[in-house]
């Protein structure tokens, strides 16, 4: 299985005005989610940003880098929950060379 995996990097944005504990809440959901469904080389929080443009009215966010390596149909169903959940204002998923 060991195989199977690719490297894989995402990062995603944090609504922050929703407040400190649902913003750490939402980060542990979503590392707990990679690490049950692969393995985490690094989590990099670099904090609240903001933003080149407003997104949905907002100028600034709470930005969180993962570094990951799972099976090879795991980022789709990441982005699908990434989409879903209310909080999360932007993410970006990116296959790693190996």
């Amino acid at each position: 299985m060991e195989q199977n995996k690719s490297l894989y990097e995402t990062i995603f944005i944090v609504d922050n005005t929703i407040g400190e504990e649902a913003v750490k809440a939402l980060v542990e959901k979503f590392t707990g989610l990679i690490a049950a469904n692969g393995e985490i080389e690094s989590v990099n929080e670099w904090g609240v940003r903001r933003f080149a443009y407003p997104i949905n009215d907002l100028t600034e966010g709470y930005y969180v880098l993962v570094n990951f390596s799972c099976a090879h149909d795991f980022p789709a169903e990441l982005d699908r929950v990434y989409h879903i959940t209310d909080g999360i204002l932007r993410s970006l998923i990116v296959k790693r060379e190996q």
